[in-house]
């Protein structure tokens, strides 16, 4: 089976940013600044993006490209005769179904909102009315079924196409879509009477807000937030790079992504801490403050129903661009081990994904009983546990590991494929960082997470 080839570098780098631009970029990064002192926190976030995405994103690119094979098949042609490396390709695989099981009930949300923000269902309510909506749908099964499914049926239809026709295509519209509303939406908040106070609690360095929220806890959540956004460790980012030519060296590309990401997590922040300043909300207010805090601040604004609108379809694209971008490298996956058509294989992920993502679904209402993690925790939260807590870091580990390791694919190896084309070259001079520093980093967040999850 020949391996299908993207049409330009714009689509790599759009599909790749697709696939890290989600839920934790433009819901997560500006809560968790919120709660970790603003600037100060941002600043720590991006000294760890540098240290810890950039090298494991590289990887991650070098490895598929030199396989021309998705997660599942790719540590077979890089390891040597014998060892088992190629065991951590099939929890990848894992690590990217149990990842839309519950992405995709999330997007579905989004969806959603979008729908009853369009619909008008927002407009006259008070506080405690639109605060009563986000629970009133997660106990609405049948439409929480419907625009879940939705979701799913779409990630099929679109990979169903060809690579470029289908995949590309489709995201670099919607990336692109994404980032003019993005920058829309941030222009129009940072205008509102009262925004200043926000802005200067995001962008100016204030050691006070610091150390209220303890230096510990802030320097762990940037590195966690800076780990996360990428969606590295569980191939998530091999799969692009199986598809890319050799013309561009890859750290240069994964700086690229690394700035996207981060440009669409910033602008984020620039439309919720204004917007939470004029109305006099805390910004700290956690997940609520997409489904509860910000409807509310719309119904107040001018043309409230058009920006919550507008706000409800960036956040669908930011979410539908990761669901796509899983999507792709589960069929990507099953084709490698079956040799399945595309469209085939489509239809079989599409099934079995509307299937798998029940529980998560019901875990709201119908099984709302099962509590994993105790009182109101629900099946999400498991499954979220076992991809960000686990699979993501100890991936992320497999694979540093393999890359440095002369038992796995070896540092020369690595670099070498990742030194290919022009571009930013990988130093030479990091290999003590990569083979020591680096895994200590990585198991200091898996421990750091553990601890925080269970405290």
């Amino acid at each position: 089976m020949q391996r299908e080839r993207l049409g330009s570098r714009l689509g790599f780098i759009l599909l790749s940013a697709g696939c890290a631009i989600g839920i934790g970029n433009v819901w997560k990064f500006p809560y968790v600044t919120g709660q970790n002192g603003g600037a100060i926190f941002v600043l720590i976030y991006l000294f760890f993006l540098i240290c810890l995405g950039m090298p494991i994103m590289t990887m991650e690119f070098a490895m598929g490209r030199a396989s021309q094979k998705s997660p599942a098949r790719m540590y077979q042609q890089l390891q040597s005769k014998g060892s088992k490396w190629h065991l951590h390709g099939y929890v990848a695989l894992a690590g990217n179904v149990i990842l839309m099981m519950c992405y995709t009930c999330i997007t579905g949300w989004m969806v959603q909102y979008f729908v009853k923000s369009a619909a008008g269902e927002f407009v006259g309510l008070d506080a405690a009315g639109i605060s009563a909506k986000f629970p009133e749908m997660l106990g609405n099964t049948g439409s929480l079924t419907f625009y879940t499914l939705l979701v799913v049926a779409l990630g099929a239809i679109v990979c169903s196409f060809s690579l470029q026709k289908g995949l590309e295509r489709i995201t670099k519209w919607m990336m692109i879509a994404l980032l003019v509303l993005l920058v829309v939406l941030a222009v129009y908040s940072c205008t509102l009477e009262g925004a200043w106070e926000g802005l200067k609690f995001y962008l100016l360095p204030n050691w006070q807000h610091f150390t209220e929220a303890g230096v510990i806890n802030v320097v762990v959540a940037a590195m966690n937030q800076s780990f996360f956004t990428l969606s590295l460790g569980i191939g998530s980012m091999a799969i692009f790079g199986s598809y890319l030519g050799k013309d561009r060296s890859l750290l240069g590309e994964a700086v690229n992504v690394g700035i996207l990401d981060t440009f669409v997590a910033f602008t984020a922040g620039l439309i919720i801490f204004p917007a939470c300043s004029a109305f006099g909300v805390e910004a700290d207010s956690g997940p609520s403050l997409i489904f509860e805090t910000l409807p509310n601040i719309f119904n107040h604004l001018p043309g409230g129903r058009l920006w919550g609108s507008l706000f409800f379809v960036f956040m669908s694209f930011a979410a539908l661009s990761t669901v796509f971008a899983v999507f792709e490298n589960i069929v990507a996956c099953l084709r490698d081990i079956t040799d399945f058509s595309r469209r085939k294989t489509c239809l079989i992920v599409g099934i079995g994904m509307m299937v798998l993502s029940m529980p998560c679904v019901l875990g709201f209402n119908v099984l709302s009983s099962f509590q994993p993690f105790g009182e109101g925790s629900s099946i999400m939260d498991l499954e979220d546990f076992l991809v960000n807590n686990i699979l993501i870091p100890l991936g992320s580990l497999v694979f540093v590991i393999f890359c440095v390791n002369r038992h796995g694919w070896g540092w020369n190896n690595f670099l070498a494929e990742a030194n290919t084309g022009k571009g930013l070259k990988f130093p030479r001079w990091l290999r003590f960082y990569m083979t020591w520093i680096l895994p200590a980093i990585i198991l200091i967040v898996f421990a750091a997470g553990l601890y925080n999850y269970f405290k």
